[in-house]
């Protein structure tokens, strides 16, 4: 089982895919590395040497932020958001959707579930 970044990659899926378990490395960036180390996308993660692991580990640390060191960033940056003070910072600190989505509906997601108001009842014409 190969070990990147402090995450235990599958064993019976393609490269490519297997490195989408790491926080921070999507589909495409996975693609990319693969394609710079000279591994075949359609190499199994178990059949990985150790060389060509080394090799992906070292591209990994040298050009992506992963893991630790991203949620680090995103941490510290909407900690500096939200000492800023400015609208994106006030959504966040308000657990609101913060890249403009519509909030009448739809944002169940970041607001959390639906509480009922009590006593409310329907007006009788």
């Amino acid at each position: 089982m190969a070990r990147i970044s402090g995450v235990n990659l599958p064993d019976n899926k393609n490269v490519p895919y297997a490195l989408c378990y790491i926080h921070g490395v999507g589909i495409t960036t996975a693609n990319k590395i693969v394609a710079k180390c000279g591994i075949s996308p359609l190499t199994k993660a178990k059949d990985l040497t150790d060389e060509q692991v080394s090799a992906i580990r070292d591209e990994l640390q040298d050009n992506y932020a992963v893991e630790g060191e991203l949620r680090k960033k995103v941490s510290l940056d909407i900690k500096r958001l939200n000492d800023l003070g400015c609208y994106r910072g006030l959504r966040h600190r308000k657990r609101l959707p913060v890249r403009g989505q519509r909030t009448r509906t739809n944002a169940r997601t970041r607001k959390g579930k639906a509480i009922a108001i009590a006593g409310k009842k329907i007006a009788k014409k």
